[in-house]
């Protein structure tokens, strides 16, 4: 029995329009990941559960519509960004506008001593609209991040924690355009690729302690990882979470 839900909430249009729902991020494991191989002659990143679990916790938004980011930073006035895909439900269609002027923030709203901006190459920062509500139970919120060790190399989202049990609109992700690899940039990030990693968490106070491991914690651990045993992590001290 599941006694958390969050829910994500849009409009008619979208509910019936499944290539853009968010999922478990369990589903959206990436290719190159499912084909590694694990034994205990051949020890990879695929038995290494710390990594699994970034990859499996909470939950995906993906990118609502066909988004075209062209930017040149060269040149001055080669810089654009728009959405251009309307999204067929039946006889009704959706057109998000990406270029609207509450889609973007100014560099002078991070300062240019921010490393985003040198990231970003001065560019605005341009937001994908998101159509999702989210709404979590009392005293919880949650984290939004790029997804973890399977985001992509074009951009990025900032990340961002908001209570989502109070917070009642959309939640919009501003974009950090990778200028570092791509100085020239023409593409289209599709409809349906993942772009945000949503964490829900319970918000409770935290105290910080600093204290001396024992020797005896020090050799207990010592034996463990020496074990010939494969996956000595999963097997003794992995928890498996559920996400659904």
């Amino acid at each position: 029995m599941f006694s958390k839900e969050i829910k994500f909430i849009a409009s008619e249009e979208y509910i019936n329009y499944a290539e853009v729902f968010p999922q478990p991020s369990k589903l959206d494991i990436p290719d190159w990941y499912k084909e590694l191989k694990h034994s205990i002659d051949n020890r990879t990143i695929k038995g290494c559960m710390p990594f699994l679990d970034t990859l499996t916790t909470g939950y995906t938004i993906k990118m609502p519509v066909d988004y075209y980011i062209g930017h040149n930073i060269k040149k001055e006035g080669e810089r654009h960004t728009e959405s251009f895909t309307k999204l067929d439900s039946g006889d009704k269609q959706i057109n998000i506008n990406i270029q609207d002027t509450l889609a973007s923030h100014p560099v002078r709203q991070l300062g240019k001593k921010c490393p985003f901006v040198n990231k970003n190459k001065s560019l605005p920062f341009h937001k994908i609209l998101n159509p999702w509500l989210i709404k979590t139970p009392p005293g919880y919120s949650c984290l939004f991040l790029p997804p973890m060790n399977n985001s992509d190399d074009r951009f990025s989202i900032i990340p961002g924690i908001v209570d989502t049990d109070t917070y009642s609109s959309e939640i919009n992700f501003p974009i950090i355009i990778n200028g570092d690899k791509y100085p020239i940039l023409k593409t289209v990030i599709k409809i349906g690729t993942p772009i945000v990693q949503v964490i829900p968490f319970k918000r409770e106070k935290w105290k910080m302690k600093i204290i001396t491991k024992s020797p005896k914690e020090d050799k207990k651990n010592e034996f463990a990882f020496k074990s010939k045993v494969i996956d000595v992590y999963k097997t003794k001290w992995w928890s498996k979470k559920s996400w659904k």
